[in-house]
């Protein structure tokens, strides 16, 4: 019995884990729509020049995107591609991971199944929840994602802002709101927009094949409608001696 305890909770132990990172915070809502290839173009292009210099996504191409986006090859490679890619290549990260490893403490993790594995309301909510913390080694923490080792790469684009910690009746610091203390590039509503995209992108990333059944799946609804029509009429002739 002892040893059956033992071997549950090893196989339960990754999902505690798993779920220390920040899972029980509140998370926004953030509104997915992968018809929206604007929006899709808008989020691959931030998630090349934020994402790329340190995260890969080693199951995207740059040519598969390109096609499922709409995206013109000759503005891949020239916008959204380093100068030694390929168009047929990975889409993998310029730094080394023993480099990151080094500088950041721990390896950036591959973003290819981030989305499907954290959800979008995390990776939308997580993007904008970073502050300012000098006790940290990069200066940033992050209330998705408690004592993160990861840098806020947007910065300039949200503005530096702080946490703000009230203390509840049960003597624990609850978080109450972020405070502003620099100006950013884009208003909060700009920065907002532009994480659905990110995220938007990321949903798209995690399983591309979503978009080929979003066609599949409307030219099926209109045969079924059409067979529906046509059952229906074929079942009034039908009936029509009987009445």
């Amino acid at each position: 019995m002892r040893k059956a305890l033992a071997v549950f909770l090893f196989l339960l132990s990754p999902v505690a884990a798993h779920g220390a990172g920040g899972e029980t915070a509140h998370l926004d809502k953030v509104h997915i729509d992968l018809n929206d290839m604007a929006s899709l173009q808008r989020g691959a292009r931030i998630f090349v020049n934020f994402c790329l210099s340190c995260h890969s996504a080693s199951y995207m191409r740059y040519e598969r995107m390109a096609a499922d986006l709409g995206i013109d090859e000759q503005i891949v490679q020239s916008d959204l591609m380093f100068a030694s890619d390929k168009i047929g290549d990975l889409m993998t990260a310029t730094m080394s991971r023993e480099d990151a490893k080094q500088w950041f403490g721990t390896a950036p993790p591959d973003l290819s199944l981030m989305a499907r594995s954290k959800g979008a309301d995390y990776i939308y909510t997580y993007m904008r929840s970073f502050y300012l913390d000098e006790s940290t080694p990069s200066g940033w923490n992050n209330t998705v994602f408690p004592n993160v080792a990861m840098p806020h790469a947007m910065y300039e684009w949200q503005g530096n802002q702080k946490a703000i910690f009230v203390t509840d009746d049960s003597g624990n610091k609850v978080f109450d709101g972020f405070e502003l203390v620099k100006e950013a590039k884009l208003t909060p509503e700009e920065y907002d927009a532009a994480m659905r995209d990110l995220t938007n992108f990321m949903v798209y990333l995690a399983e591309p094949a979503k978009l080929s059944r979003y066609t599949i799946g409307f030219w099926v609804t209109v045969f079924l409608l059409i067979m529906v029509a046509l059952t229906y009429a074929l079942k009034k002739e039908f009936w029509r001696d009987v009445h």
